[in-house]
């Protein structure tokens, strides 16, 4: 909380010394008072992994809410714990009406949250901690998106180094690149750690389309899209092992799936703009935000007809790459699946065929391919579950429903008042409760938080 208390200083903003001072202060007090005694037995395991994860990021969006309602700008704490998660699970859902009313040192909190926490926050403590290697790995597990999790060498701590080397490198370019094209520093600032962390909070109202520049919206969608790619791909590029970066099944999937949907949805929208390029323009942005899970705006879909908003929906189920910071299913888990009804369908015809589900040209592990299947029937579960809750605020099924993906796999906006345009502060309090819940889940892809919840018994 140093950073926004001495960007509330540079802005002259002196409600920083209390809104995030005290926190900083109490948070300062009770970590020395608990880290005055360690325990005698550290060992951390799966189960161990699994909850930690969970409890922390729990922790930390309830302590990293309290600025907001000191600053008496976001008064209420459901709303301003809605905020917070929205901004650590990088799902970029806000209960804002008016965000350009906020002072730059919150605005500042609100995206720096993104960056925070789409690498993964205690995936930056295990960059900078010295641990045993057994104990950063099950939280690496814990944390990292994907249906498998492996180290880039041999050391996790150092496997999370490199993860964080690149991530800050991608996101100083991307802000440089963004000053070049006349947008100021602070924005630039902003606007990079959102998309570092593909979660779309602006300092716009209008979000990206406020610029009205075709190369700022490029430079943030080119950028967004490489935040999407797994960042273990960058690191074999940067070791020169250029055969294991292009051989790559997901990736080249994940790049056919945008250039298909941009090119399918510009011509569906294609007569309500001003020419071909118009068109394309905001095609191809809107694809890369919503299956990134960025948020981003240059346009209000809900104009768009149906076709665009029900592909783009799909898209939201789909996400980016495993292993980096986009949100949704993820392209590996989607293909595991795909091709596991593809095998069970030639088992059918032919019982004693033997036929395995292959990634890269390698057969999958039992355990990922069954981990894929009941992390789809989990996640349908819950999310009947949860837009059954939410439907008791009355709204419709379509804005409920996209309520809940839209959280649940970390986008940001859905249909109807739920859109690009508008917000989730209409919703009750109880229901940005369940949505709070449903973006930890999606972040933190449904078993840690379950593990956490779960009866002794179960775990």
């Amino acid at each position: 909380m140093l950073l926004p208390i001495i960007v509330g200083l540079i802005y002259h903003e002196d409600h920083v010394i209390t809104s995030f001072g005290i926190p900083f202060a109490a948070l300062m007090v009770v970590s020395c008072l608990i880290t005055i005694r360690r325990p005698k037995n550290n060992s951390v395991f799966s189960m161990e992994g699994f909850v930690s994860v969970a409890a922390s990021w729990i922790a930390m969006s309830a302590v990293g809410a309290v600025p907001f309602v000191l600053s008496g700008e976001i008064p209420n704490y459901a709303d301003a714990l809605f905020e917070t998660v929205s901004g650590f699970t990088t799902t970029g859902a806000t209960i804002l009406s008016d965000v350009e009313a906020m002072s730059r040192s919150c605005l500042f909190w609100r995206a720096f949250t993104h960056w925070l926490g789409g690498m993964g926050v205690l995936m930056f403590v295990l960059a900078i901690m010295s641990s045993k290697d057994v104990r950063t790995m099950h939280m690496m597990r814990a944390e990292c998106a994907g249906p498998n999790v492996g180290r880039l060498v041999s050391k996790s701590k150092f496997s999370a180094r490199i993860l964080y080397g690149i991530y800050i490198s991608l996101t100083v370019s991307e802000g440089i690149l963004l000053m070049l094209g006349g947008m100021p520093l602070y924005d630039a600032v902003i606007h990079a750690c959102s998309s570092a962390g593909t979660g779309g909070f602006s300092i716009w109202g209008d979000s990206i389309a406020h610029y009205n520049s075709v190369y700022i919206e490029m430079v943030v969608a080119v950028f967004i899209i490489l935040f999407g790619v797994n960042f273990n791909l960058y690191y074999y590029l940067i070791i020169k092992k250029f055969s294991m970066a292009f051989k790559n099944e997901e990736v080249r999937t994940y790049f056919s799936i945008i250039i298909a949907a941009t090119a399918i949805i510009t011509f569906n929208v294609l007569k309500l703009y001003n020419g071909f390029g118009d068109a394309l323009r905001h095609s191809f942005f809107m694809v890369a935000s919503t299956i990134t899970s960025a948020g981003f705006s240059t346009t209000d879909t809900a104009q768009w007809p149906m076709f665009s908003q029900t592909l783009l929906l799909l898209l939201m189920f789909v996400g980016s790459c495993a292993g980096s910071t986009g949100g949704g299913m993820k392209v590996a888990r989607i293909m595991i699946i795909i091709k596991t009804g593809i095998k069970e369908l030639r088992y059918i015809v032919s019982p004693r065929a033997v036929a395995t589900v292959k990634m890269d040209g390698k057969p999958v592990e039992k355990d990922v391919v069954r981990g894929a299947s009941n992390y789809l029937i989990l996640f349908i579960m819950l999310m009947c579950i949860s837009l059954l809750l939410i439907t008791l605020d009355d709204f419709s099924i379509e804005e409920s429903a996209s309520a809940v993906i839209t959280c649940m796999n970390n986008i940001g906006f859905g249909v109807g008042r739920f859109g690009p345009a508008g917000s989730l502060g209409g919703l009750s309090s109880f229901s940005k409760i369940v949505l709070c819940f449903d973006m930890l889940l999606g972040r933190l892809e449904i078993y840690p938080l379950i593990l956490l919840f779960a009866p002794r018994k179960m775990r």
